[in-house]
């Protein structure tokens, strides 16, 4: 009794996800959250692995860790997530103060461990699949950061093997979670005053083909449009490949999906993405997104972009910058190639040396960032409605939310205001990253 617990995230909302997972089962053995990471009994770490500098701060905190421990012996270290699937045992091996090690598929073992480690001490490691472990996601209670948003997996797993992606190896195949039990969840949030859903997995868009019944991720939107209270539904992420014209049109009619996809393109060259195995053209993602934007003339289209992958010529990476002038983002993530080991990428030749990475990348981000201050700017003088999120971490009198398309919006903060609050803004000022305005 009186323990407490601290658990460290990296990497995508699917492992904030997990963690939120991580926290409700250690709550259950009588945990309570630490302030401060010197304060803990338990500290795990839910890894990612998709890049290599994730990695590298994972040993780096394991460091900071191991003098907790030689203060206190008795503290317990886990290890979860991609990165402690990818690497298993060896974890141990390099960092013998690790106590566990458990994949993503054994979220549902963490309190046996647990319990099992605080009465016999030595090494666990969990990374053997479970795929019938996700049918139990509902049955695991969650502590979530917050009591309006929400985090809602509605499933596990990729099945594409693009070639610079360690996920499917780490995530394992796709296995889908029922209708019915993720409505469950949507309806229990939902009594529970949560306004606002995301729904998470690797590929949204391929939702539901494991069940060999002609399900879709379409089919889970209407069903979850009929769940009373929940003002809105995100998701993440898209994929062009298994996007189809009749999911576009479930989300254009749909009266509680946002107006933001997120839509990776990753590059604007077919050779670079066929290199890449994306299973689509540059034309057909054209084609793709000119039907949503026919569908849904206020949406708001963000992508993600890898420059530097291998073989990538100065002719490819034109064709890039050339795609984003011509289709205008609102916004890109963009990143440099990074090789992980075990995937086909990295074992390709003609890799693409720092300094042209570096250039690239920079060359990216300024066109991009350009036309995100144009279409920021077109806001100006316009109201939109915003869930009310709280206060900035710069100043605590202006607050901000989020538009439809996921736009953050600032604003001066006005006594009656609270978190959850759905109100109007008329946008004033619009810079690249975020808008400022006033309360209606």
């Amino acid at each position: 009794m009186g323990k407490k617990y601290y658990t460290i995230t990296y990497g995508c909302q699917m492992n904030e996800s997990d963690t939120e997972r991580i926290n409700g089962q250690l709550e259950e053995l009588g945990y309570r959250p630490a302030e401060e990471m010197e304060d803990a009994d338990i500290v795990i770490m839910n890894t990612c692995s998709v890049r290599q500098n994730a990695e590298e701060k994972v040993y780096g905190k394991i460091g900071e860790i191991k003098k907790l421990k030689d203060k206190n012996p008795d503290m317990l270290l886990g290890i979860a997530g991609c990165m402690a699937q990818e690497n298993k045992g060896k974890l141990i091996e390099r960092m013998p103060i690790i106590d566990f090690v458990i994949g993503p598929y054994h979220i549902h073992d963490l309190k046996d461990i647990v319990s099992k480690e605080n009465a016999r001490g030595g090494h666990v490691v969990k990374t053997e699949r479970n795929p019938h472990s996700v049918e139990d996601y509902s049955e695991l209670k969650s502590v979530r950061k917050s009591k309006i948003f929400a985090w809602v997996p509605i499933m596990q797993g990729c099945n594409k093997f693009c070639t610079y992606c360690i996920v499917p190896y780490v995530r394992g195949r796709e296995i889908s979670r029922t209708i019915d039990d993720i409505s469950n969840e949507i309806q229990t949030l939902a009594d529970e005053g949560y306004k606002e859903v995301t729904l998470l997995g690797q590929n949204v868009n391929s939702y539901g083909l494991d069940f060999r019944n002609g399900t879709d991720f379409g089919d889970l939107i209407r069903a979850i449009d009929k769940i009373d209270d929940i003002e809105r539904v995100r998701y993440m992420t898209s994929h062009p490949r298994d996007m189809t014209f009749e999911m576009i049109d479930t989300m254009a009619e749909s009266s509680k999906v946002v107006r933001h996809m997120h839509l990776p393109v990753q590059h604007g060259s077919n050779e670079m993405l066929k290199k890449m195995n994306r299973g689509y053209t540059i034309e057909h993602f054209k084609e793709l997104l000119s039907y949503v934007r026919s569908k849904m003339p206020d949406i708001v289209v963000t992508t993600d972009l890898i420059t530097g992958f291998p073989g990538e010529t100065e002719e490819m990476h034109q064709e890039t910058l050339a795609l984003l002038k011509e289709v205008r983002f609102d916004s890109a993530y963009t990143f440099i190639y990074s090789p992980r080991t075990g995937t086909p990428a990295a074992r390709m030749e003609d890799q693409i040396d720092s300094d042209t990475k570096h250039r690239r990348l920079q060359e990216l981000m300024d066109v991009e960032n350009e036309i995100s201050l144009e279409l920021n700017k077109e806001m100006e003088g316009k109201t939109y409605s915003i869930i009310v999120e709280g206060p900035s971490k710069q100043d605590p009198m202006n607050w901000y939310g989020r538009t439809s398309g996921n736009k953050m919006i600032l604003f001066p903060y006005k006594e009656g205001i609270s978190v959850g609050d759905t109100v109007d803004v008329k946008v004033d000022t619009a810079q690249t990253w975020v808008l400022k305005g006033e309360l209606i």
